[in-house]
C-alpha cells in the first residue's frame, strides 16, 4: 500500500547532546579517533550492529540511554572534545592558501568517479577505485583544496557476499536507507527537492541530489529512484556496476551529464573537472553543449576550453578493461548531441574511437577522456608505461615514451587505514603530523625512538583480535549455512595467535592468482604445518565472475578437504572494515598479480603503514617501493607468454621465500622477551619508508598543482568572452589545414660519420613551411642511441634556432648535437606545433619527421 504522505523523522535528541547531530553527519568522524571512539561509547553493540553508523545510531538508540549520557560528564566532555576537534579541522586547513598563489574568486575543482569507498556504513563502492576515490576527497579535505566529489546513489550498492554450503559465492543486495546514513537531501530555499533532468530517448530522468560531508568536501551523489520516473529509470542508480550495457550507459549518462547540471543547479561553476576513470566521461558533452549553447561558442572553440580544463585518470591496464559501447547505442543515446554540435553521426563516434576511420569500432570511454583532457595520467610509473602502450596510437609517429600519458602514483589515506591503537603509537613517538609528513620531514628519524618491544606488542594484540574477529565470523557463516553444533565449536579454535599470519584480501580477478599459494598443495601443506603459517583470506567475484567464484570455492574445498581448517580462514563479505581488521592484524600482505596487470593497488600500502611486510610480485605500486627492506618480491619484474609456467615458477619462488626467509625471519632471532628483533626492524622501515610515499596526502598534492595548472588554462582561454578561445580554434584550424602541406627540404651535418665524444656537431635544416609561419611550428633535433633494428632508442629532443628564411623563402634552422657515450649513435628531425595556449605540443597529435625517420 502506497502512502499518501512521507514524512523524514530525526532522532531526537536531549538539548545537551545536540552536538552529536553534527558529528555525525560530517565524515571527519571515520578518521577521527576522539570521534569514532565517542560513538563506540554511546552503544558498543550498537555501533557494531550499525556497520559504524552514527546517524542510524542516533535515530534507534533508546531513549533511556540517551539520558543516561547527558547526565555523564565524562561523556560530555569527550562529545565537547571531538566538537572542537571537528571544528579546527574545518577552520585549519592551509596548504591550499599558502602554496595557490593568486586563486581566482570562489575556485572549484569537480573530481567525478562511479564509486566511493569512505566508510563501511555507505557501501556504494566495489574495490579499489571506490577506496581510492573516497581517500581522494579525505585527503582533498586535510589540504583545504576547493573540490567537490560528484557520483551516484545507489540504492543498493554493491552486492553483499555470503558463501552457500559448498563455498560458492552467492550475492545479496540489502537497501540502502539513504535517510538513515550521513546524507543531507539537497533543498532549494523554499524547502523543495533540488531536482536536475537528463533527456534520454522519448523522456526525461529526474535526478535528486544528496550531500555527503566529506570534511570540508561535499560529495554530490545522483538519486533516480522517484517519481515521476518509470520502474526501469528508478533503476538507473540501483546497482553498481550491475545490469547489462543499457543499464551501464544509462548510469555513465547520468554520472558525467547529470553532474554538471548538478553542480550547475547546486551554483558551482568549476574551472577543472576530473574524470576519475572513463565512467563520467560523457561530462566533456554536456560541457561542450552549454559553452555552445550559453556563451555562443563553436564546437571547436568549446572544445578547447574543455580540454584546457580537464583531467582524465586511468586505472586500467589492458585495452579491454574500458567502458565500450556499441555504436548504435551511442547514437540512440546521444545523437542529439551530434546534432548540437554540427556533427555528422561518424563525426560525433570518432570523438570515442582511436581510428576514425574505423566505422565497425566501439565508442571508448577512455578514448572520448583522453581527447577531451589536457592531462592524462596512470596510477603507478609501471602503469604510466603500459598506459603509453595502449595509447600510443592516438599520437601515430611519437616515440612511445614521450606519448603524453604520465603517472601520478596511488596512495592511501593514511588516518583511516592505520589502526587506532597503531595511530596512537605514531601520535605519541612521531607527533601527530606523521599522517602527512613528506620522505623528507625529520619526524621519520624518529621512527627508531618507538621500543621495539613495545611495537611488537601491539602488533601481537593486533594479530589476537584478528583471530578472534576470523572465528566469529566463521562462526557465523556455519551457522548460516545450517553447520553441526560440532562444526560450529569447532570454528572457536581455527587460527593461532602467535602464528606468522598471511593476508591475501582483495577483488577475485583471475589476474590476481588468490589461489596461486595452492599450486602445489603438499608443499604448501608442508609449509603451513611445520613453518607455523596460516592464512587469513578475503575478497569478493563480479556476480558474472564464474572464474572469479571458482576460485573462492577452489580455497573452500581446500580448507575442507585436506583439513585445514587451524590454518587457513576465509573470511565472507569483504568490506572496508573487514579489511581494517586484516591489515593490522596480519604480519604479511601477500599480492600475486601476473604483471604488469596490477595498475597500482593500493591495500598493500595500508599494510605496510600498520607496519606489515609485502611479500609481492613487482607490479603496480610495489615495483617503485624499497621492496628489500619493507619486504620481498616474488620474482624479478619477469612476463611469462606461457601462463602455466609462469604460475609453476612464481609459485615455487613463492614457496621458497616462505621457507627459506619469511618464516626463519619471523622465528628466529628472538631475545629473552621473544621479541624477534630483525622483523621488528623491517616493519620500523615499512612504516618509514613507505607511510609518506604511498599516501594520498602526497599524491593528492601532486594532482593539486595540475588543478592548478588546469584552472588557470580555463581562466586564460575564457577571458573576455571567450576570445582566448576562439583564436587557439581557429589557429588548430588552420594548422590542420596547412600542416601537410610543410616539406623538410634539407638537412645539412658539418661532421663526418666518425666523431668522438662529446664533440659538438653543427646541423643546419632547411623547410619549407608553407602557409605556417615560424612562431607556429618549433623544430627539433632527436638524438639517441641506435639498436640493432637500426632505429633510434630513447631519443632526446634537442631544439633547433630559427634563423630566418633564404632567398627562396625557406625557413632555416641551426643546432648542435654531442653524445655523451661512444657506439652506434644517430640523429633524427621533427617539427611539431607552438602555441602558447596548448596546454602540450603533442596535444594536436601532429608531428613531421624527416623522411624515413619516423618514431
Amino acid at each position: 500500500m502506497q502512502p499518501i504522505r512521507t514524512f523524514n523523522v530525526s532522532p531526537s535528541l536531549p538539548p545537551q547532546l545536540e552536538k552529536l547531530r553534527k558529528l555525525a553527519y560530517n565524515l571527519h568522524w571515520d578518521w577521527n579517533v576522539e570521534t569514532k571512539d565517542l560513538f563506540r561509547r554511546l552503544d558498543r553493540d550498537l555501533w557494531e550492529s550499525s556497520r559504524h553508523n552514527p546517524v542510524l545510531m542516533l535515530g534507534t538508540i533508546s531513549q533511556e540511554r540517551l539520558k543516561e549520557v547527558a547526565e555523564d560528564e565524562g561523556f560530555l566532555a569527550q562529545m565537547e572534545r571531538a566538537e572542537s576537534q571537528l571544528d579546527d579541522y574545518l577552520r585549519d586547513r592551509r596548504w591550499y592558501r599558502k602554496n595557490r598563489s593568486n586563486p581566482p574568486q570562489s575556485e572549484c575543482y569537480a573530481y567525478f568517479s562511479a564509486e566511493f569507498g569512505l566508510t563501511d556504513c555507505m557501501p556504494i563502492y566495489s574495490g579499489g577505485l571506490g577506496v581510492l576515490a573516497g581517500d581522494h576527497l579525505k585527503s582533498a579535505s586535510d589540504l583545504g583544496l576547493p573540490l567537490v566529489g560528484v557520483g551516484l546513489l545507489y540504492q543498493e550498492g554493491y552486492f553483499a557476499q555470503y558463501l552457500n554450503a559448498d563455498g560458492w559465492q552467492q550475492e545479496r543486495y540489502p537497501i540502502n536507507d539513504f535517510y538513515n546514513m550521513p546524507l543531507h537531501l539537497e533543498r532549494d530555499a523554499e524547502g523543495n527537492e533540488l531536482r536536475i533532468t537528463v533527456d534520454y530517448p522519448g523522456r526525461q530522468v529526474y535526478a535528486r541530489i544528496w550531500r555527503c560531508q566529506v570534511g570540508t568536501v561535499p560529495l554530490y551523489l545522483l538519486d533516480t529512484n522517484i517519481e515521476p520516473n518509470n520502474p526501469y529509470d528508478h533503476d538507473i542508480t540501483d546497482e553498481l556496476y550491475g545490469g547489462d550495457l543499457d543499464i551501464r550507459i544509462h548510469q555513465e549518462i547520468m554520472l558525467g551529464i547529470g553532474g554538471v547540471r548538478a553542480l550547475k543547479v547546486l551554483g558551482y561553476e568549476p574551472s577543472v573537472y576530473h574524470m576519475n576513470e572513463g565512467h563520467s566521461a560523457f561530462l566533456t558533452l554536456e560541457r561542450i553543449r552549454c559553452l555552445m549553447q550559453e556563451d555562443g561558442l563553436s564546437f571547436s572553440e568549446a572544445q578547447e576550453v574543455v580540454i584546457a580544463s580537464s583531467l582524465f585518470t586511468t586505472h586500467t591496464p589492458v585495452p579491454a578493461g574500458f567502458d565500450m559501447f556499441p555504436p548504435d547505442k551511442v547514437t540512440y543515446y546521444l545523437g542529439h548531441y551530434a546534432n548540437i554540435f554540427g556533427m555528422s553521426a561518424e563525426e560525433f563516434l570518432s570523438l570515442g574511437r582511436e581510428n576514425p576511420g574505423d566505422l565497425e569500432a566501439p565508442f571508448n570511454m577512455a578514448i572520448l577522456a583522453i581527447k577531451m583532457a589536457s592531462f592524462i595520467n596512470g596510477v603507478s610509473k609501471l602503469h604510466g608505461k603500459v598506459s603509453q602502450e595502449i595509447f600510443k596510437g592516438l599520437w601515430h609517429n611519437l616515440p612511445v615514451q614521450e606519448v603524453p600519458v604520465t603517472s601520478i602514483t596511488n596512495g592511501v589515506h593514511a588516518r583511516s587505514c592505520v589502526a587506532q591503537p597503531v595511530q596512537e603509537l605514531y601520535d605519541r613517538y612521531l607527533g601527530p603530523k606523521w599522517s602527512s609528513a613528506p620522505s623528507d620531514h625529520p619526524l621519520w628519524e624518529r621512527i627508531d625512538s618507538i621500543p621495539d618491544d613495545e611495537l611488537w606488542r601491539l602488533h601481537e594484540r593486533c594479530r589476537s583480535e584478528l583471530v578472534v574477529f576470523a572465528r566469529e565470523q566463521l562462526q557465523q557463516w556455519m551457522q548460516d549455512i545450517g553447520a553441526s553444533p560440532w562444526e560450529i565449536a569447532k570454528a572457536q579454535d581455527v587460527l593461532d595467535p602467535g602464528y606468522l599470519t598471511i593476508g591475501f584480501a582483495r577483488r577475485f580477478a583471475t589476474y590476481k592468482r588468490a589461489t596461486l599459494f595452492l599450486w602445489d598443495l603438499e608443499r604448501i601443506k608442508h609449509i603451513m604445518r611445520d613453518k607455523k603459517v596460516q592464512f587469513v583470506i578475503a575478497g569478493k567475484a563480479h556476480p558474472k565472475d564464474v572464474p572469479g567464484k571458482e576460485m573462492i570455492r577452489d580455497i573452500i574445498h581446500f580448507i575442507r578437504e585436506h583439513g585445514m581448517h587451524d590454518h587457513v580462514v576465509f573470511i565472507p563479505d569483504y568490506d572496508i572494515h573487514v579489511c581494517r581488521k586484516m591489515l593490522c592484524g596480519c604480519d604479511v600482505w601477500l599480492n600475486n598479480p601476473r604483471r604488469p596487470r596490477e595498475a597500482s593497488g593500493t591495500s598493500g600500502m595500508k599494510a605496510a603503514m600498520n607496519g606489515l611486510q609485502n611479500l609481492s610480485i613487482l607490479d603496480g605500486w610495489w615495483n617503485e617501493a624499497d621492496y628489500v627492506r619493507t619486504g620481498w618480491p616474488i620474482g624479478n619484474g619477469e612476463v611469462y607468454e606461457d601462463r602455466e609456467y609462469q604460475d609453476r615458477v612464481e609459485a615455487n619462488a613463492l614457496y621458497d621465500l616462505l621457507e627459506q626467509e619469511v618464516a626463519p625471519l619471523f622465528y628466529e632471532h628472538r631475545d629473552e622477551e621473544d621479541v624477534p628483533r630483525r622483523w621488528v626492524k623491517k616493519m620500523k622501515d615499512a612504516i618509514r619508508l613507505n607511510t609518506p610515499r604511498f599516501n594520498t596526502a602526497r599524491m593528492v598534492r601532486e594532482y593539486a598543482f595540475h588543478y592548478f595548472e588546469a584552472s588557470d588554462r580555463y581562466h586564460a582561454l575564457t577571458k573576455d568572452k571567450c576570445q582566448p578561445a576562439k583564436e587557439l580554434a581557429s589557429w588548430k584550424h588552420h594548422l590542420f589545414e596547412h600542416w601537410y602541406e610543410m616539406k623538410i627540404r634539407d638537412i645539412d651535418i658539418s661532421a663526418p660519420a666518425d666523431i668522438q665524444v662529446n664533440e659538438n656537431v653543427a646541423v643546419k635544416a632547411l623547410i619549407d613551411l608553407g602557409q605556417l609561419n615560424p612562431q607556429d611550428v618549433q623544430v627539433q633535433l632527436y638524438v639517441g642511441s641506435v639498436n640493432e633494428d637500426g632505429e633510434i632508442t630513447d631519443g632526446t629532443p634537442m631544439g633547433m634556432q630559427y634563423q630566418g628564411q633564404n632567398p627562396d623563402n625557406i625557413s632555416i634552422y641551426t643546432g648542435n648535437i654531442s653524445y655523451d657515450s661512444s657506439g652506434l649513435q644517430g640523429f633524427s628531425l621533427r617539427v611539431l606545433p607552438q602555441h602558447d595556449n596548448l596546454s602540450n605540443v603533442y596535444e594536436p597529435r601532429l608531428i613531421l619527421w624527416a623522411e624515413g625517420a619516423e618514431g
